[in-house]
């Protein structure tokens, strides 16, 4: 497998530090609000990474942070007057129940800063100690200049970084591009106790206090969105680096931008969106399946024909499924004969094609356009034929769910059983078909359209599906 690396700008061959193990950490939200469509991208891209491990054989530690103190929390907690504890506690609730719409899998470990002082503060006396970071009246600062390699991973050397930057007004920074470890307590924020005097951490420290307490000192690869690039993941290196004495990650991966309609989303242009809104009018299956269509490398632009076209390419794939389960239900063959065999083989083609997207930087788009090679495969020989045998229908079922389950999508079961009353309708349809009362066979076709279930009349028998 290739994977191209942010900290080397090409694709490498992934060689993990230990045979069939990969530990991996994941920049998670900042709990003051519902997650908005923008960071749902980087939460589903590097699931779907995960995914594909696992499916290869991996063991994957996948560590995912929660930021539950920063400025943001405590201006919403004191808005609404309750404390950041309380508003972190909520919305954490609140992704988890997005990211199990989303079919995101709940990371090895869910670290809170708040939970993790301790081992923060113990890096950041490490640092103090070697003599990277100086205090300044309860502040404390990573000095950037006495980390030589500062700059490597967004590629710029520190003259031009500083160039860019600035020092506040009444900050007290040695230098323009060094940054907080410690804050020191301001009235009414909540505090912890330390070395310094009472104060909280800042932003960058903790993910690499959590990364070198759950995944160690070295780690196979570190995600998130092209937007932490600097300063957030150039600060962990730094940090990380200058502590420990070692290389903090071998393999950086970093997913482009999200647009709204062409757009830069912000709330000034009113097209700020989060999951959840978005998911009152699309299901969370298609939310998923639109940000796989694209490769996380490339820019991805929300909009809503775009979202229309993935429900519908989602939609084509589950019918593909409905249709192969009707017709088992049909079969009368269990053995495939030589025709069929063939047929398998092909199949099996596809999911090499699918295979190597994958292996290929996580190509998402290119495994989705072999998915869909699949179903024309399986909609031309097998559902047309309508004579397929058990054998080649369970294969060319269980291998679409096999692969859609790597990408998080085509798990679901949509042949429910019907209760009693919608038996009852379609069995006294069938009866008035035989008797050809066509006027109550049509009746009861409307009626249940109303509920819901969509009838198809086949010449293997009635199919029915969900609208």
């Amino acid at each position: 497998m290739r994977l191209y690396n942010t900290l080397t700008r090409k694709k490498e061959e992934f060689k993990p530090l230990k045979p069939n193990e990969v530990k991996m950490y994941a920049c998670g939200p900042t709990v003051y609000n519902y997650f908005h469509i923008g960071n749902a991208r980087p939460f589903i891209i590097f699931d779907t990474l995960r995914r594909y491990f696992e499916y290869k054989g991996y063991r994957v530690d996948f560590v995912q942070n929660f930021t539950d103190i920063d400025d943001k929390m405590i201006r919403r907690a004191n808005e609404e007057g309750i404390t950041v504890k309380a508003l972190g506690e909520r919305f954490i609730a609140e992704y988890f129940k997005d990211a199990e719409g989303l079919g995101i899998k709940e990371a090895t470990v869910h670290p809170k800063a708040t939970e993790e002082m301790e081992n923060i503060i113990a890096l950041i006396k490490n640092l103090e100690d070697k003599g990277f970071a100086y205090n300044v009246e309860g502040n404390v600062y990573f000095s950037t200049k006495k980390f030589k390699e500062y700059g490597k991973l967004s590629h710029q050397p520190l003259e031009d970084l500083e160039a860019g930057a600035r020092i506040d007004v009444n900050e007290q920074k040695r230098d323009p591009m060094d940054f907080a470890l410690w804050k020191k307590q301001k009235p009414e924020e909540p505090a912890w106790d330390s070395p310094w005097g009472k104060g909280r951490p800042g932003w960058h420290i903790e993910c690499s206090a959590m990364a070198n307490k759950y995944l160690g000192s070295t780690i196979d690869i570190h995600s998130g969105g092209q937007d932490l690039v600097f300063p957030h993941h150039e600060n962990e290196i730094a940090q990380s680096e200058a502590a420990n004495g070692v290389p903090f990650v071998n393999y950086w991966l970093h997913n482009a931008y999200l647009n709204v309609d062409n757009h830069k989303m912000s709330k000034s242009l009113h097209n700020f969106f989060t999951v959840r809104d978005v998911a009152k009018e699309y299901d969370y299956e298609v939310i998923r399946f639109f940000m796989l269509s694209v490769h996380y490398r490339n820019p991805i632009n929300f909009s809503k024909d775009l979202m229309e076209q993935a429900k519908s390419g989602l939609e084509r794939m589950y019918t593909c499924l409905d249709n192969l389960a009707f017709l088992k239900s049909k079969a009368q063959d269990s053995a495939m004969n030589a025709q069929e065999m063939e047929l398998a083989n092909q199949l099996s083609r596809y999911k090499e094609k699918f295979m190597a997207a994958m292996d290929d930087d996580l190509n998402t788009a290119d495994a989705i356009a072999a998915l869909f090679d699949m179903v024309r495969e399986i909609n031309g020989n097998i559902t047309a034929a309508s004579n397929g045998s058990v054998t080649l229908i369970d294969l060319a079922s269980n291998m679409m769910k096999e692969l859609g389950n790597v990408l998080g999508i085509l798990q679901r079961s949509r042949q429910d059983s019907l209760d009693s009353e919608i038996e009852a309708l379609i069995a006294e349809r069938q009866q008035a078909r035989k008797d050809k009362n066509w006027v109550a066979a049509d009746r009861i076709r409307d009626q249940l359209k109303e509920m819901g279930i969509i009838l198809e009349d086949t010449p293997q028998g009635v199919k029915w599906r969900r609208a």
